[in-house]
This record gives C-alpha cells, structure tokens and sequence, in this order.
C-alpha cells in the first residue's frame, strides 16, 4: 500500500481543485512560508478522519474551508480525495486502488466516502485501523 494522490478543493489554501501526486521518488514538500506545505498534511489527516480541529491548526472545523481573500471569494465546502494504491491488499477493502474523500460544507454537513460510496466516519476508521 502507497499513497498515489492527494486532491484537495476548497481546503484552506487550495481554492481551486489541486492534484498532487506522490510516487515512491518524492521524499520532501518544500515551498516557501505560505505556500500550503502544512495544509497538504493537514488535508490527508482530515480526509482519514481526524475530528480535532486544533490538530488540523483551526478553531472550528469550518476553518478547513478556504475563507476568501480580497481578490477570491470564500467557497462554500472543503473537500479531500486521497487515493492509495491497494495491489497488495494491505486495506482490507477489495479494490486494487482504494478511494476516501471526505467533504464538509459551511452549512455544518459532512460526507465520507469510499470509491465513491457514502460510508459512515466509522467505516474510515475500521478501514485504517489496520494500518495503525
């Protein structure tokens, strides 16, 4: 099992929707300050399930939604797709690649989802629990 990709729209500082893809050559995120490094680990720990909105750097969870700025107006919900490579069934899930996405609106909703099915907080969980 490995991390294939990560993407991200309305998540704090991605606005816009941002793929970033990991191969077994990256080893670091480098930027400058601002740039989001943070943000792309925040975003994998969120989409996994993390419910601490102090862990994730907020003070509630409508903080992972990026708030606008003078030139962009605030977006109406965060989402998080993180796709892992599944071949060696390390995940006890039947599928060669495996799906989570995790999404939150400003109204306060949320939904998870496995490959694209509606699953429950708890499913998330069970599903990395084996990996702990």
């Amino acid at each position: 099992m490995y991390l294939k990709s990560l993407e991200v729209q309305g998540f704090k500082s991605f606005p816009d929707k941002t793929l970033i893809r990991f191969g077994d050559d990256i080893t670091a995120i480098v930027g400058p300050n601002g740039s989001g490094k943070s943000n792309i680990s925040d975003a994998i720990l969120w989409v996994m399930g993390e419910q601490s909105t102090k862990t994730l750097r907020g003070a509630k969870m409508e903080d992972v939604i990026f708030g606008g700025t003078q030139k962009r107006a605030a977006v109406g919900f965060a989402e998080a797709t993180l796709t892992l490579d599944n071949t060696d069934r390390a995940l006890p899930y039947d599928a060669d690649e495996v799906m989570v996405t995790r999404r939150y609106y400003r109204a306060g909703e949320s939904e998870y989802l496995i490959n694209g099915h509606t699953s429950r907080l708890k499913d998330i969980q069970e599903l990395f629990f084996v990996t702990f």
